[in-house]
């Protein structure tokens, strides 16, 4: 058995049946990590000898495991909070952090039986679209090592395209899943705000960050988000809900399911290669029965500035606590507490973070707040006007994930007003508090994934899950490997 070639819901199956055991699982994922991430620089921390430890303990309960995930590898983001693990956040000014809590999604996890590989590369704070922005240097795509594997949550997509890891959990605060996701040939999905706690998750912008996970399939994901979905009393903004059941649900029946096909996402500025394969995803979808709905959203188009705007606003605030006191790094030769912190950030933080930071200062300044920031906050309110009626004419929206395939290394970085406009389909579901989900929908001419973004109304997630899982029922892109073969 090719452990390697399994997904995640597969794996689990196995290790429940006997066939394999956790610690066989563990010990494949930190061979293949050692062997080939060396090339693809996806994790910032292994966790070998931890692993093996968990896995240990784990194979003792396999017999009585609740979770289809019992005993599955898997790995984190290094934005999200794990006790006595060096948490990093890709930036030299967290330094050697070892946080004193675990993040509440590291809480359900573990008790669900998931076995923690390390922490994967991220862009700094993740702040970025390419996952070049690490302190810890440049993830690259397993489809092809020059170019970017997308951002920010880079190092997820890579790793579980890979093969290095079953699953995987980034967050997304302006398309951070689904891009990396569509970039790589995987499935990502963020779900509702307010669905999967954010307590233990580095803030990038609070109104804006959700965690979710990175998978090979649409039954992975809705497995996963299973065990992440709920509420929790230590975020206040996490909602009630009836949650655990997407995974039971996925049937693959879309008859009469109205799919919206928004015009203003496959005008100008559409690889056209992406145009094709993202409008042939809507005629399987129609082939299952589904209806095609054709509509217009004009305000997506002012998406990107406002997103911009208010993430760098909310990103200016929350980065404010590091300061070289409190935890992380801290600069040397200081005369004053003033001069403390101006070196700590000045050296602690990469440009694309100081960047961000500038940026919300200033639109946050008294002289500029009306011009800049309300106005960006008018935006995200029409914006939200406009998704509700728009699902009053459809049940989901199909849209590109980005606007080409995957760069270059390096072709981003000189030009951060086109690395932003890269966002322009993901943006829109954040600003809104929306359920999107990224799934592989074909190639380009140069063997590069493609992906297609489906956005549903709140609490939307099983009905996007379903569509993804009708979908890949009558395509095999989620089960290509970057090496050429066919996941079994």
């Amino acid at each position: 058995m090719e452990l390697r070639q399994l997904t995640a819901l597969e794996l689990g199956a196995a290790i429940r049946r006997g066939e394999v055991s956790v610690a066989e699982a563990a010990q494949a994922a930190l061979t293949a990590i050692e062997a080939e991430d060396g090339a693809l620089n996806s994790f910032i921390t292994v966790e070998g000898e931890r692993a093996l430890e968990r896995a240990a303990q784990l194979q003792k309960g396999v017999k009585k495991a609740q979770s289809p995930l019992y005993g599955v590898p898997m790995a984190l983001k290094d934005n999200i909070c794990t006790r006595g693990v060096k948490t990093t956040c890709a930036s030299k000014i967290l330094g050697d952090f070892r946080p004193p809590y675990d993040a509440t999604v590291v809480e359900r996890l573990s008790a669900a039986g998931a076995l923690g590989l390390g922490k994967l590369n991220l862009d700094e704070f993740a702040m970025g679209s390419t996952s070049e922005t690490s302190w810890y240097g440049s993830t690259r795509n397993p489809w092809d090592p020059e170019r970017a594997p997308g951002g920010s949550s880079g190092g997820a997509a890579a790793a579980v395209a890979a093969g290095l890891s079953w699953y995987a959990v980034g967050s997304d605060t302006g398309g951070s899943i689904r891009q990396p996701a569509a970039h790589c040939g995987v499935t990502g999905i963020k779900p509702t705000y307010g669905t999967v706690s954010r307590y233990g998750l580095i803030a990038y912008a609070s109104s804006l960050d959700q965690m979710g996970p990175v998978c090979r399939d649409a039954a992975d994901c809705a497995a996963v988000l299973d065990v992440l979905q709920g509420r929790d009393r230590r975020d206040a903004t996490s909602l009630d809900g009836d949650y655990g059941h997407l995974l039971e649900s996925l049937s693959g029946d879309v008859r009469g399911l109205r799919v919206g096909l928004p015009v203003d996402c496959f005008g100008d500025g559409l690889d056209g290669q992406v145009r094709q394969a993202v409008l042939a995803a809507a005629d399987v979808l129609k082939s299952r029965g589904a209806q095609l709905v054709e509509l217009s959203l004009p305000v997506l188009e002012y998406g990107v500035p406002a997103y911009y705007i208010i993430a760098a606003a909310e990103a200016s605030s929350n980065l404010a606590r590091f300061d070289g006191v409190k935890y992380g790094w801290r600069a040397q030769g200081y005369g004053d507490l003033a001069e403390l912190y101006l070196k700590t950030r000045t050296q602690g933080f990469g440009l694309e973070v100081k960047r961000r930071i500038l940026l919300g200062s200033f639109v946050l300044s008294a002289g500029y707040y009306e011009a800049y920031y309300r106005k960006a906050l008018q935006v995200k309110a029409v914006l939200k006007g406009a998704f509700d009626e728009a699902f009053a004419r459809c049940d989901l929206l199909l849209t590109p994930v980005a606007p080409a395939t995957a760069p270059r290394l390096g072709e981003s970085l000189g030009d951060p007003l086109e690395m932003y406009l890269g966002d322009v389909y993901t943006v829109p579901a954040n600003l809104a508090g929306l359920p999107g989900l990224s799934m592989p929908c074909g190639f380009d001419r140069q063997g590069l994934p493609i992906g297609a973004q489906l956005i549903g109304p709140h609490f939307g997630e099983g009905r996007l899950l379903n569509a993804a899982y009708a979908f890949q029922q009558e395509t095999n892109y989620h089960r290509q490997t970057p090496k050429g073969g066919q996941r079994t």
